[in-house]
């Protein structure tokens, strides 16, 4: 259970990477989020203590930058600088668009830094101002166009009542609309592979993954009386199978590893030569986007970092398919 959550409303950011994996494209992967999340807490100033445990990430607009007009479209390429050599630069493909979001943390305190609401108000403020510096998910965070007060930053501290905790989560929900949060549906995913399996055991995952990927146009034939010669005909009608409600996509979800563990330094060109080091492969699920005033509490929309070091699994998690069982 969240009893702290700090709001960074509204970010505008500008170029941020669209290309989330080598199989999605579209809103940035939840792991750049999570990475935002870290390199905050990693540079938090010395007289604030606190704990990052999970984000959450409302979108309220997004903007791929992408041509125009027509059933295909294609990313706008950028001029890259020249290279070592002065020579001009392979052009590789960047997908980049821009975004309006709202970051929500989770977050604890080491010391009494969230004891009183003058003390989180000067919190949400300087982490606030930290993040206008960053980048988040590759992209430049913008000066924000409206300051009203409910486009504040914020860090809420819940109460122990439960009565009085959902009315806080209440007014917090509607500062995040208009927007969509993405959360997990691990659980379509397993349900779909075995319903495939039921019909074709050769069945696998990946077949349900691109299955619910993409639309499905079916062809239904249908009987009907003639209403001239009351004859039967068959009458041809194309419909989009859906199986599961829902605005649902593909995503990326973390990394698995396809490597031994090396030790620091010993691979060549590694980004950072005092860590260890392995290669991956992207992990995939399915996402779905839902609407803020869905979630019933803050914990429905929260990302947070689950690893399997053993099996070299570097996943991340989200709890809303257990809230949305219980129902």
């Amino acid at each position: 259970m969240i009893n702290h959550l700090l709001v960074l409303p509204r970010l505008r950011i500008q170029n941020a990477n669209a290309i989330s994996s080598p199989m999605t494209w579209g809103f940035p992967a939840m792991s750049a989020f999570v990475g935002v999340q870290q390199v905050l807490e990693r540079n938090l100033p010395d007289d604030i203590k606190l704990v990052f445990n999970e984000i959450g990430v409302v979108c309220h607009h997004i903007e791929p930058q992408v041509t125009e007009g027509g059933f295909i479209k294609a990313f706008h390429l950028t001029r890259n600088p020249v290279d070592k050599s002065g020579g001009t630069a392979a052009i590789v493909e960047e997908g980049r668009s821009h975004l309006e979001v709202t970051l929500l943390i989770g977050v604890e305190s080491e010391g009494d830094d969230l004891s009183s609401a003058e003390r989180r108000r000067a919190i949400a403020q300087t982490l606030f101002d930290q993040v206008q510096g960053m980048r988040i998910a590759g992209g430049s965070v913008m000066p924000a166009f409206d300051t009203q007060q409910r486009n504040r930053p914020e860090l809420i501290s819940f109460s122990a009542t439960e009565s009085e905790r959902v009315k806080q989560w209440r007014r917090l929900k509607r500062r995040l609309l208009p927007g969509f949060a993405l959360v997990l549906r691990d659980d379509l995913l397993a349900e779909h592979t075995a319903t495939l399996k039921a019909q074709d055991e050769s069945a696998t995952t990946l077949d349900a993954w691109l299955d619910l990927s993409r639309l499905n146009h079916e062809c239904l034939v249908e009987q009907v009386e003639d209403e001239k010669d009351g004859k039967e005909k068959e009458v041809v009608q194309w419909n989009v199978r859906r199986p599961y409600r829902g605005w649902l996509v593909p995503i990326p979800v973390g990394y698995g590893a396809i490597s031994d563990q090396y030790d620091p330094g010993e691979v060549a060109n590694a980004r950072d030569p005092s860590v260890p080091f392995r290669f991956v492969e992207s992990l995939y699920s399915i996402g779905e986007w839902v609407s803020p005033h869905r979630f019933q509490k803050p914990d429905d929309l929260m990302w947070f970092v689950e690893n399997d070091l053993g099996r070299g699994i570097y996943r991340l998690q989200n709890d809303y398919a257990n809230t949305v069982t219980q129902d």
